[in-house]
């Protein structure tokens, strides 16, 4: 199983990005599909999960209204579209993959795989 992200990079706040991660090897629309973030020096944290089967997102509160999370199970692919940035969403960020239909986790120790992560910067 491979989970590749890309799109990341250097933004100045307002900006906006938008991350891809392409799964190969499984099943993809078996598999609830995250972005988790980690900054230096804090714990990894999920930024949004799209269930598989309903394909519904969570966000967490600090990305509502900015963030947005979609997949193609046509393309095994999650995308993150996100706007507005701050300096606070600055972070490396993973696609994550667990297995079930219909399902979220929050915990990161939930998910079976995970990608090497896009370095998102938002500064001026």
């Amino acid at each position: 199983v491979q989970l590749e992200e890309s799109g990341g990079g250097l933004v100045q706040p307002g900006g906006s990005l938008r991350l891809s991660c392409t799964a190969s090897g499984l099943t993809f629309d078996d598999y609830a599909m995250a972005w988790f973030r980690q900054a230096p020096g804090k714990e990894r944290e999920r930024v949004s999960c799209t269930s598989a089967g309903s394909g519904v997102s969570y966000y967490a509160d600090s990305v509502k209204g900015r963030f947005t999370a979609s997949r193609d199970n046509a393309k095994n692919t999650l995308l993150l579209q996100m706007i507005s940035l701050k300096p606070e969403d600055t972070g490396m960020y993973y696609c994550a993959a667990a297995s079930g239909r219909g399902v979220c986790y929050r915990e990161p120790d939930q998910y079976q795989y995970w990608g090497q992560g896009a370095q998102v910067t938002v500064s001026s």
